[in-house]
């Protein structure tokens, strides 16, 4: 292990990633573990305190730097995780928490806007100044690099392109508005389409058979991969109301490319070409066709915690 590493940690609402990372990126040990966000947050801080400290006691030469957290609704200027979504830990200052534990820097971000520093210093986007990363996982959501720089804006909270309403008075969004993106381009938005379509059709046995709490995405790409109609039209739905939400971005920010980590981006073209045709239709005059929609090329699990670890090596 490198003398200097960093610990960058990766809090989502069902599991939390952390590793030990060397300021070329190597990734010298990770571990993914249960955030257990019904309990209190000092149980996370206790497993991941116990395991670095005897990951460390193990390799006596080397040398805790500093510590970088992604998280949900995480402010990067105030230090605050701030009533998180599926996470029943109210307002928490998690940066005195993990400083109390370990003595030494620590700093926060939210975990769309780590992803994006993942890519910036260690990804697919290290030679662009202007991109979006947009993390498709139970809900949808983004960092934002423009002039060379992350987007905070005022109050840190920059860069809720789930949250851009793409339908007037559509679906109810758990922001507690309607018609946002999220509510249709995300895993959970996924599941009102399949809920939609059964309204259409309730006897048909392959919606039926993925209508559930938690949507099968290797079954639908499986499925649409055999020519399913329903699969692909999911997909084309999908594609198609991402597409504007990336256009409506687009305008506003102009980026060189959409860059898509996490959860449903693994269905790449099926879902990413019908995005792309969208976005292009949306796009004013002159634009289309411009802007490259890509998938992450950093390791599934991994473009948190080299993000997170880049606010201690790349401040």
């Amino acid at each position: 292990m490198n003398k200097q590493v960093v610990l960058g940690i990766d809090i989502g609402g069902t599991n939390t990633v952390y590793g030990l990372i060397g300021q070329d990126g190597h990734v010298h040990h990770h571990e993914e573990i249960p955030t257990k966000g019904s309990s209190p947050v000092e149980g996370l801080i206790d497993r991941i305190e116990a395991s670095i400290n005897d990951i460390l006691d193990q390799n006596s030469e080397s040398e805790l730097l500093g510590i970088g957290i992604g998280a949900p609704n995480g402010n990067h200027f105030s230090g605050m995780i701030q009533d998180p979504p599926n996470l029943s830990w109210g307002n928490v200052n998690v940066i005195d928490l993990f400083k109390d534990r370990f003595n030494c820097k620590v700093d926060l971000t939210n975990d769309a806007n780590a992803a994006a520093l993942g890519e910036k210093h260690y990804g697919i986007a290290k030679e662009m100044t202007d991109f979006v990363v947009i993390t498709l996982g139970t809900g949808l959501g983004s960092g934002i690099f423009s002039g060379g720089r992350l987007l905070y804006g005022h109050d840190g909270f920059a860069g809720e392109m789930g949250h851009m309403p793409i339908e007037d008075d559509g679906r109810d969004c758990n922001c507690g508005n309607k018609g946002c993106l999220e509510s249709y381009a995300s895993a959970s938005g996924i599941k009102k389409t399949i809920r939609t379509f059964l309204d259409d059709d309730p006897d048909d046995e392959f919606l039926n058979s993925i209508n559930g709490d938690k949507v099968d995405g290797f079954l639908l790409d499986a499925e649409f991969d055999k020519g399913n109609d329903i699969a692909r039209r999911i997909y084309e739905y999908t594609g198609n109301k991402l597409g504007q939400g990336l256009a409506q971005a687009a305008t506003l920010l102009s980026p060189q490319a959409f860059i898509f980590y996490g959860g449903f981006s693994n269905a790449g073209n099926r879902i990413l070409d019908p995005a792309k045709r969208s976005m292009d239709r949306h796009l004013i005059n002159g634009h289309a066709g411009k802007i490259d929609l890509l998938r992450s090329g950093l390791p599934q699990g991994q473009a948190g915690i080299l993000g997170a670890a880049s606010l201690i090596w790349a401040p």
